[in-house]
This record gives C-alpha cells, sequence and structure tokens, in this order.
C-alpha cells in the first residue's frame, strides 16, 4: 500500500464533516417539533464529528498525489463504515434505537439506500429521528463520496478513483472534463428531482414533512417511510402516480439526464440500457397486472394496474416502498418480483441490484454464444449503442454475476443459522445485498427485520453496503493480495 496515512487521513476527515453538516437539518427538525432529547442527541453527534473530523483534516496534508483506484477501495469502504456508525449514534443517543446491531441496521439501510426495518412501529419514533433515517437515503443515494470529490480539488486530491471506486455501475463516465465537475452536475440533477416532487406531493394534500421524507425515499431509491404501511397511509393514486414516475426517473442512468440538456430529451430514448429498461417495467407491469386481475385478487383492471405498476416500480428501482402486502399476491406474480429484485436499477442511478446494463450485456453474450454456434468461423461482437463493448468490461461483469450470485448463497447459508424458512432467508439476502427493503413471508412488506438475532442483522448491514459499493469495493479488501506493499 503506498497511500498517504495524511492523505486517507484527510478524506475521512471530509467524509466525517459530511455527514455531521447533514444532521442540521434533523437538529432543525428537532427545535420545530421540540424533541430536547433528540436535539441533544444530533447536537453531540455533530460536535464529536465536527472535532474529529477538523483534527484529522488538520493532520492530513494537501496533497497532489493521485489517489489510484486500489486506495479508491479501502477509502471508499472505510467512509462508508464510519459514515453507517455516525449515523447509528443520534438513534441511540436519543434512546429511539438503544440496540446497537438495530441501529446500525437502520443506518445501513438509510445510508444504503435499502429501506430494510428492524423496527416493529416506526410511527412511535420522533419526527427528527425519522427525518434523520430517511434524509441517509438522500445523501447516500447519489454517494456520500461523490458530493465530497466535489470539495476535493480544494484539498488537492484528485478524486477520479474514489468515484469509480464507489460508482453503482461497471463504469462511472465523466461527463464533464473534471471529475468535480461531474459530480456538481449529478447533485445539481438530484436536487431539481428532490425539489420538484416535494412540490407535487404537497400540491397532492401531502405534507411538508412527509413529502420530504417519501421524496428522500424515492429519489434515493430509499424505501423508508415514517409510516408503518408506507405509503399505502396516503390511499392516493396521485401520490402514487408522482413517486412512481420519481422513482423510474431515479432508478435510470443519471448521466443522461446532463447529456440530454445539450443533445435533446430524445437522446435519452436512444440509450439501449435505458430502453432495455422501461421494457422490464412496462412488461413486467402488464404480466403481474393480468395474473392479479385473471386471479381475481383485484376485482377491475384498473386496480390490478396500480397495483402492480406501483411494485414493479419500487422493486426494480430497488425502493422498497409498498402500497399493498404483495406477499399475499399470487405465486407468478411474487416470482417475477424476485427476478425484479435481481435485476435492479440502471449503472450510475441510485438505485441498486445488479443492474440493467449488466442484465443486457449478459444477453447479448449469450446470443453471440448461439450465433457462433451456428456459424463458428463469424465474428460477433457484443455492442452496447452501437459500440463494442471491449473484452475487459465484459469479463469485468461475468465476474460480478458469479460473485453476486456466490454471495447471496453462502451468505443464505449463514443466516440459515437463525432457523427461519428457506423464502424468508433468502428474499432476506436477497433484499439486503440488492438493496431493495422488504422480501417475502417474514420479512415481506407487511413485516419487518426484528426477527433476527444482533449477528444475523449485522451480516445483513454488511451485506447492504457491500451490495451499495458493487461488491468487489468491499471484498477486495479480504485479499492478501491487496495489503501486499509489493503489488
Amino acid at each position: 500500500m503506498n497511500l498517504s496515512l495524511r492523505t486517507f487521513c484527510r478524506i475521512i476527515g471530509l467524509a466525517m464533516l459530511v455527514i455531521g453538516l447533514s444532521m442540521f437539518p434533523s437538529l432543525i427538525v428537532a427545535v420545530i417539533y421540540k424533541e430536547t432529547v433528540s436535539f441533544l442527541a444530533f447536537l453531540g453527534t455533530i460536535l464529536f464529528a465536527a472535532v474529529c473530523g477538523f483534527f484529522l483534516l488538520w493532520f492530513g496534508q494537501p496533497s497532489t498525489q493521485h489517489l489510484k483506484v486500489r486506495d479508491g477501495f479501502l477509502i471508499v469502504t472505510v467512509c462508508w463504515i464510519v459514515s453507517a456508525l455516525l449515523g447509528a449514534a443520534p438513534f441511540m443517543l436519543s434512546g429511539s434505537i438503544p440496540d446497537f446491531f438495530v441501529a446500525f441496521f437502520e443506518s445501513c439501510s438509510g445510508f444504503s439506500t435499502t429501506g430494510a426495518t428492524a423496527l416493529s412501529d416506526v410511527e412511535i419514533l420522533p419526527k427528527s429521528i425519522l427525518f434523520w433515517r430517511s434524509f441517509t437515503h438522500w445523501i447516500g443515494g447519489m454517494g456520500i463520496l461523490i458530493f465530497a470529490i466535489a470539495l476535493m480539488p480544494s484539498l488537492g486530491i484528485n478524486g477520479q478513483n474514489i468515484a469509480v471506486s464507489e460508482a453503482p455501475g461497471p463504469t462511472l463516465d465523466k461527463i464533464t472534463p473534471k471529475m468535480s465537475d461531474t459530480a456538481k452536475a449529478l447533485y445539481t440533477t438530484y436536487f431539481v428531482f428532490t425539489i420538484v416532487e416535494t412540490i407535487l406531493l404537497c400540491l397532492g394534500g401531502v405534507s411538508l414533512y412527509d413529502s420530504l421524507l417519501h421524496t428522500f425515499g424515492s429519489v434515493g431509491t430509499g424505501g423508508f417511510s415514517d409510516y408503518n404501511n408506507s405509503v399505502a397511509h396516503f390511499d392516493s393514486v396521485y401520490a402514487e402516480m408522482v413517486i412512481t414516475f420519481f422513482m423510474i426517473l431515479s432508478g435510470a442512468n443519471f448521466n443522461l439526464y446532463y447529456m440530454s440538456l445539450k443533445d435533446g430529451i430524445s437522446s435519452i430514448f436512444r440509450d439501449a440500457e435505458f430502453r432495455f429498461y422501461l421494457f422490464i417495467i412496462g412488461a413486467s407491469t402488464i404480466l403481474i397486472a393480468a395474473n392479479l386481475f385473471f386471479s381475481g385478487f383485484y376485482s377491475s383492471v384498473g386496480q390490478s394496474l396500480r397495483y402492480s405498476v406501483f411494485q414493479t416500480s419500487t422493486i426494480i428501482t430497488t425502493t422498497g416502498f409498498a402500497t399493498d402486502n404483495f406477499d399475499l399476491w399470487p405465486t407468478f406474480s411474487k416470482m417475477i418480483l424476485i427476478l425484479l429484485m435481481f435485476v435492479g436499477g440502471c449503472a450510475s442511478s441510485t438505485g441498486g441490484g445488479i443492474k440493467v446494463v449488466r442484465i443486457l450485456v449478459l444477453l447479448k453474450l449469450i446470443r453471440r454464444g448461439i450465433a457462433t454456434r451456428l456459424h463458428p468461423n463469424a465474428i460477433v461482437t457484443v455492442k452496447i449503442n452501437g459500440k463494442n463493448i471491449p473484452s475487459d468490461t465484459v469479463s469485468a461483469i461475468a465476474n460480478h454475476m458469479f460473485l453476486y450470485i456466490a454471495v447471496v448463497f453462502i451468505s443464505t447459508i449463514l443466516l440459515s443459522l437463525n432457523n427461519f424458512d428457506m423464502i424468508t432467508t433468502f428474499t432476506s439476502v436477497l433484499t439486503c445485498i440488492g438493496n431493495i427493503g422488504p422480501g417475502l413471508e417474514l420479512v415481506g412488506p407487511a413485516a419487518n427485520f426484528s426477527i433476527y438475532s444482533g449477528p444475523g442483522l449485522f451480516l445483513l448491514s454488511i451485506l447492504m453496503l457491500a451490495g451499495r459499493l458493487e461488491l468487489f469495493t468491499l471484498f477486495i479488501l479480504l485479499t492478501p493480495r491487496f495489503w501486499n506493499p509489493n503489488h
């Protein structure tokens, strides 16, 4: 490892300051609702983050050191773990969630935009705690360090390889010449989505507080709600339509929105991944709606479509909101939802899962395999948007798929020590590593993860972070080769 300790400390300090600063809105909410205990919990955490953050910045030194990709792996992983620990502090200090494993689980679920909860009744929590719990979605959605990267040039740090290590997809394309400008452009889009959705929900009769929390959950594709029955609490077709629209927008590649300003809105629909993404949503919605209607689960086509499109959108974007208990749906509909849990959102989106572009490349690989068997001498390339996909990228996608499947099955075996049924155990792992939220059976949309022991919750917490960091970022740190200074 050639990473300078001072540079490392400087970046960790910056991340701590970002998290501390992000708690100020929750502090204000505590003042508004006169929640003294929560106010002191946030104030204590902010002061701790500020003292530690400024000390690490002081200890670190401005440097022109060009960080390597392997440096990015370590920095990103440590930053996310530190952020999750800091995020859990207000839960514990306020007494709202006194158990460490549960508090850490909620914090990891928030920052990783998973939305799974180990709380049986969220409505009894203080308003400021619920606000922070949902706000962690908004922070984690675009990435803690993507925000920090915008500030790094002033600290003498090159952020490109940090962004690569945190990027939710096979690659992270710079849409502007400088990585810091790219970060600013992405966050500008993120801010616009947040403001517009909040206004639209308020216009539909949703309170400002509820609008903000559900906007954080849908734009960040997280899924935390301040109600036990999630979005179903509003019983509003309008609110569901607004949330569905922004979940779909946030599950797409954010780079497309920036590029559309130069090339026009139509350029978004020329993107192969985006078209495939919309196709999956459309086909799944129609299949589930037909199954729900013809099985007699809902009495009308309109109802079937209403619940189908919302749950399809919330699962493929890995948001995790619910308007109905889909665990009671027919088996065919639940199987489609499980498949969508594997797929996830697009690359460079706030969504989790395997990512649509990887599924698209693998389907093209299968088609190439069939073509080369029919015509052994033919040269068939894998193309996306008319461009050949480099062999190393194809190999990386295949490696990611194999690792994803391996981690799911190994983790399912480990979690089975809690001795719950197979569907509960399997979907618990799948929904956490895919950053989705609810699973099926005992962890379905009408239930929660409180059934698991402390070690079980800790395993699921690590899976949420691993899934958010695209697996390799975290697991590569466990290899001896990473720590060997000669490599």
